[in-house]
């Protein structure tokens, strides 16, 4: 097996000889040439960094001679990168001048260059600092459903994951630390992302194909949920937060702690969280029955736990270190049930425990991350990555373990970075990824099968005067490999069978036509080239052309199989329907290509700034779940049972709409926009919206697209006091795939205040936040729930946190 940290070993002791430097030393000023004092100053690749003075002076110590990189960034300031050759007695009095800026411009990690992004192609989203702590919630998606071009395909506030461009499931990569988090989020909307948003430093979204350094499973975006489990210093500091919200009884306590002594830097963190049902104002079917129950959605309740221990090794010129992390979690899945409700409403909290289905997931992560720098030669540097998981989660009803899904993955990427050459700066990267996953159980739609993949992917960028151009491109080679795939008789049929042919069918819903192996390779291959032009001063304009590939997913090629988390019977692109029948395809599987367009502008200077983003994809062979119009049974027997409400509940009870995959070529194309107004010293405006356009180029509109909307936020600080008011208009979705039903407009209207102070050596905030305060019932139209799960009622969250 491909091994990073023999690799990095052996470089490393290959290039041993560094060259030191004694020191730079600078200062740091606005535009008016008055000192900017706690800026942070930071060497590229290393583990230096430091913070100004009151006058706005730093001083970085013990730097490598040769080309250095610094990254300065202040609050309300632009980030800016400064490139210097620094030589053998040093550099002094280093002159370096912030633009001021309403808009955030934090690095982003996911980048090998750790730009920021106002400095890239393609639009980035970062949420850190106390915005991410302030918005930080249950689930991933519910943490960014407010950032621009992001939204949430909203499961009942257990499982919920981000959608990025109306794009979600394998199409969007979720990384730790920018390794794939290696859970089976990307399998079904009832499958928890496992990470946690409560011990993150920043999370950030790459918005269009990110597929040059992460694979063909980014060809939507990429989310990189971003934390200190492997320290890159060992200055001590403490975070801890408890919060209580109210909509849900929600407890949170949280905490992590960066400590070391000499060249060893350690690091632990943990989290608790536990919350009942949440109270919605009305009912929570779409249809409610007479006896439905009102004022709650059943079954979302959840408890999740867990921890990580991690060290570094720090060099002169990086680290190396690793982490292990343990996560629990154990949550309601709403509506996957095949009970039926007796209760009323008044007791609604005594929901029989036998009708409900809950999941229960433990993860086991190690991750290994190396940064090592070298000041001669042609390698500038290397980074590696490596992450072993081991994720299960079993589905549980009547206390008894119905389908259990597992995803053992190992992943390996080394980025190699060269020395400027002729004034490019680049690298190459060799990425290894192995995923086994099994799916054992009566709702195991998708048989067990292995996915391996291989990549060299090369990246490049150069300065041309005010011009930035970014090249990149990438090849990978995929195998998935299956055994004991299943084509059952399953006796699907339409509206028009008659009541004789539908109980036959039923009978020989369990027999099997054929059981086979399967074997697939890929070779998808990725092209991108981009560029920013600083036209004027405070002022980019960035353009980005991309060529993307992917081969679908294991789920997407071989389900076949009842998936109650989705209300639905899926079949994979692997099969064909022939007179309501279902055969093996005989067609060859195609490579999914997205063609995208992207066109940025930005100003990030003075009291007022925005971004604007205008897209176009288009994507041949785009994979998506058509619904047939058959139906199928879901596995169960129900007797005289009837299923959960909604349209045809009591004519096809206990059945199933079956969903086949099927490859159409597919546009998409909309726009983002943000705003921010400085209004004066304290006041701050923020107006955004975003619309996505999805349809089918033969005709129609694809599934669960994100309506248009809009926001906006005035926001107040001021010493040690903030607050902030905001209002989300969601526009009706009426543009539906067929079968789907559409989904009325809504508004929510978020606030929160904070208020900072001092205990000691400790600066504690405390909070009040509140969210959908005019309680309003909502149907998410991205939510596979959205007829038996609208969003939470009005929520008040209550805490406190900390730091030293």
């Amino acid at each position: 097996m491909f091994k990073p940290t023999l690799l990095t070993a052996a470089v490393f002791a290959a290039l041993t000889s560094t060259a030191y430097a004694d020191s730079i030393t600078g200062t740091v000023t606005d535009a008016a040439g008055k000192p900017v004092a706690n800026a942070r100053v930071q060497l590229m690749g290393a583990s230096g960094e430091t913070r100004t003075d009151d006058n706005g002076r730093f001083v970085l110590a013990n730097v490598n001679a040769g080309e250095a990189e610094l990254h300065i960034e202040a609050s309300r300031f632009a980030h800016r990168n400064v490139h210097v050759d620094v030589p053998a007695a040093g550099l002094d009095n280093l002159s370096v001048v912030l633009l001021a800026t309403t808009i955030e411009t934090i690095d982003v990690k996911a980048s090998p260059f750790h730009a920021s992004a106002t400095e890239s192609s393609l639009p980035v989203n970062v949420l850190a600092g106390d915005k991410l702590k302030m918005r930080q919630a249950a689930t991933l998606g519910d943490t960014l459903k407010n950032e621009v071009g992001v939204h949430s395909n909203f499961y009942g506030g257990v499982t919920s994951s981000p959608i990025i461009r109306g794009l979600d499931g394998p199409r969007v990569l979720i990384t730790q630390n920018g390794l794939d988090a290696g859970d089976a989020s990307r399998v079904g909307p009832d499958h928890s992302v496992a990470s946690e948003a409560s011990t993150a430093t920043q999370i950030e979204v790459l918005r269009g194909p990110a597929t040059l350094f992460y694979g063909s499973g980014a060809i939507g975006g990429v989310v990189n949920v971003v934390d200190e489990r492997v320290p890159t210093d060992n200055n001590t500091r403490v975070e801890w937060i408890l919060q209580r919200e109210s909509v849900n009884n929600e407890k949170l306590a949280a905490g992590s702690i960066v400590t070391g002594a000499d060249n060893i830097a350690v690091y632990a963190d943990a989290f608790w969280r536990d919350n009942n049902d949440y109270s919605i104002n009305g009912f929570a079917e779409a249809e409610p029955e007479a006896d439905a129950l009102t004022g709650k959605v059943a079954n979302t309740a959840a408890t999740a736990k867990g921890f990580t221990l991690g060290g570094s090794y720090l060099l002169d010129n990086g680290y190396v270190g690793v982490s292990y992390g343990r996560l629990e979690r154990e949550y309601g899945i709403p509506g996957h049930s095949h009970g039926g409700h007796d209760e009323h409403d008044d007791h609604a909290d005594e929901h029989s425990a036998e009708e409900a289905v809950f999941a229960d997931l433990t993860q086991h992560r190690v991750q290994l991350l190396s940064e090592l720098n070298f000041s001669s030669g042609v390698i500038r540097a290397i980074n590696s990555r490596f992450a072993f998981t081991d994720y299960e989660h079993a589905e549980i009803e009547d206390g008894v373990v119905g389908t259990t899904f597992s995803n053992q993955s190992t992943e390996a990427r080394i980025e190699i970075l060269h020395r400027p050459y002729q004034e490019w700066r680049g690298g190459l990267s060799l990425h290894y990824k192995h995923s086994d996953f099994d799916a054992i159980g009566e709702e195991a739609f998708t048989p067990p099968s292995e996915t391996e993949k291989l990549a060299l992917a090369w990246v490049e960028e150069r300065h041309f005067g005010h011009w930035l151009v970014q090249l990149g491109a990438r090849i990978e080679r995929v195998t998935i490999d299956a055994s004991d795939v299943l084509l059952p008789d399953i006796g699907a049929h339409g509206d028009e069978a008659d009541e004789h042919d539908h109980e036959h069918e039923h009978s020989e819903g369990s027999d099997f036509i054929r059981v086979f192996d399967v074997s697939h390779k890929f070779t998808p291959y990725s092209l991108s080239a981009g560029a920013v032009w600083d036209f004027a001063e405070g002022y980019n304009l960035g353009v980005s052309l991309s060529r993307s590939q992917r081969a679908p997913a294991a789920s997407e090629l071989l389900s076949f199989g009842p998936h109650i988390g989705t209300a639905s019977y899926e079949v994979g692109a692997l099969f064909t329907l022939d007179d309501n029948e279902f055969v093996l395809n005989t067609q060859p599987i195609e490579l999914e290509t997205a063609n995208n367009l992207d066109i940025t502008l930005r100003k990030f200077s003075g009291n007022t700034g925005f971004v604007l983003n205008a897209f176009y994809n288009r994507v041949d062979n785009y994979y998506y779940q058509q619904n047939t119009g058959l139906y199928a049974g879901d596995g169960h027997d129900h007797g005289d049972e009837h299923s959960n409400g909604g349209e045809g509940a009591d004519e096809h009870a206990g059945e199933l709409p079956v969903y086949l995959f099927t490859a159409a070529d597919v546009t998409l194309h909309g726009f983002e926009a943000q705003y921010v107004w400085q209004l004066n010293d304290p006041f701050k405006l923020t107006l955004q919206g975003d619309y996505i356009r999805a349809r089918l180029n033969g005709g129609g509109d694809l599934p669960r697209t994100p309506p248009l909307r809009f926001a906006a936020e005035l926001a107040y600080e001021q010493d040690a006091v903030s607050a902030d008011l905001r209002a989300t208009r969601y526009m009706k979705q009426d543009r539906t795939a067929e079968l789907e039903t559409a989904t009325a407009g809504y508004t929510l209207l978020d606030a929160s205040v904070s208020y900072r102070f001092d205990v000691g050596s400790s600066q504690l905030t405390a909070y009040l936040k509140g969210q959908n305060l005019t309680d309003e019932l909502v149907r998410v139209h991205t939510s596979f729930l959205k007829d038996i799960a609208p969003l939470p009622g009005r929520s008040v969250a209550l805490g406190v946190r900390g730091s030293f």
